[in-house]
């Protein structure tokens, strides 16, 4: 049996088997059969959490999905995200006639065949994005969701050399490898954070020989991080929110506010004018995110009306009230959750089924509600010096 992509590990008296896969090659599954088969080990190790290890066991785990449960917890850009790889990772499994992560599955079937212990060594994924997340900015945000959405929408088909080039890239880095050129600190909690979880899941996993199926960019980071003690609770920590948004988002409408009273003061009519201008802005630039979405009607109206006062409180946020209003007259039912795996594959079943409509929906309003802050704002502090 070749030992091409494996790396052979002897410490602590174990002996560690890691197999660098590409998450889309079939030549990766019939490897990891191969060499658990061979091996026996006490435990397999796979790159996978429990999350996404019962998205792929559980096929119909979506219909158990509460949409309204998404909303509240504030999870629908995780979600979107989430879906948006998994459709990215379908559309290059379809295209070379197999299942995305075959090779995790076949570590699961092996490990069972083989009485070995199955353990998912990979960090949660929601943590994972949730640290992406905290680290950028508003604009690095639209850019993250932008370049992932260019990603899934291409049509661009993928050679044979490009897929083994894949080999040398994660499952998730695969798809935001641009941007984290762009933004190489999120290389951290993308890649090397990943790295250290991994490497301590593994050297603790049970018995005396352990076999790892990991994404092969994994492989050369664990091997540098096995030696180290890593603290699993620090790594799934999601870091608390900087005060610095939160005392920002309470200065911004203070200070809109201000300037519009002392305006009224001044000028009533300045002050209706920019009054007018910031409820134009905001719930213009919201319902027009809505809309893009294709929001019901009523829908795009609560994002007009919502958006000025949602704005003007950092507790409030247009997309959450936009997305229940959708929930609520579109409610998704079990054919929207039963057909996500299948719709979000294409750009047309993305904006088509009801789950990732309302998902949609709850970040392009949010995203249209922020830019009209911005803009309203300036025009408001513009109105104000016009007429000191």
């Amino acid at each position: 049996m070749s030992e091409e992509n494996i790396t052979r590990i002897h410490m602590y008296d174990k002996e560690y088997i890691l197999i660098g896969t590409a998450h889309i090659s079939k030549n990766s599954a019939e490897q990891v059969k191969e060499v658990i088969e061979r091996e026996q080990p006490d435990s397999v190790c796979i790159e996978l959490d429990k999350g996404r290890y019962e998205s792929i066991t559980e096929g119909n785990k979506w219909k158990d999905m509460d949409i309204f449960k998404v909303i509240k917890e504030k999870k629908a850009t995780l979600l979107l995200m989430n879906l948006a790889i998994s459709s990215f990772q379908n559309r290059m499994a379809k295209q070379f006639g197999i299942k995305a992560g075959q090779e995790m599955i076949q570590g699961i079937e092996s490990a069972k065949e083989t009485g070995a212990k199955l353990v998912l060594a990979d960090r949660n994924i929601q943590i994972t994005f949730s640290r992406i997340w905290r680290g950028l900015g508003f604009k690095g945000k639209a850019m993250l969701l932008s370049q992932v959405f260019a990603g899934i929408f291409s049509n661009e088909t993928i050679t044979e050399e490009e897929l083994e080039k894949m080999k040398n890239q994660d499952s998730i880095d695969s798809i935001l490898n641009d941007f984290t050129e762009v933004f190489p600190q999120l290389k951290v909690p993308l890649i090397d954070e990943r790295d250290q979880y991994l490497a301590e899941k593994i050297k603790n996993a049970p018995g005396e020989k352990v076999v790892a199926v990991l994404g092969a960019a994994h492989v050369p980071g664990i091997k540098r991080e096995f030696e180290k003690k890593h603290d699993l609770k620090k790594l799934t920590e999601v870091p608390p929110k900087s005060k610095a948004p939160k005392v920002i988002g309470w200065m911004i409408p203070v200070a809109i506010l201000v300037l519009i009273v002392l305006t009224f003061l001044m000028n009533p009519s300045a002050g209706v004018q920019q009054t007018i201008s910031w409820a134009l802005w905001n719930g213009g630039l919201a319902a027009l995110g809505a809309a893009i979405a294709f929001g019901h009607p009523l829908t795009i109206l609560s994002a007009f009306i919502a958006a000025p006062f949602t704005s003007l409180s950092p507790l409030l946020a247009v997309g959450w009230i936009a997305g229940f209003v959708q929930a609520f007259i579109k409610r998704p039912n079990v054919r929207d959750f039963e057909n996500l795996s299948e719709d979000v594959f294409t750009l047309k079943g993305f904006w088509n089924n009801k789950v990732t409509r309302i998902l949609l929906i709850i970040v392009l309003s949010n995203l249209g509600s922020s830019l009209g802050t911005f803009i309203g704002g300036a025009d408001v502090i513009r109105l104000f010096i016009d007429h000191l």
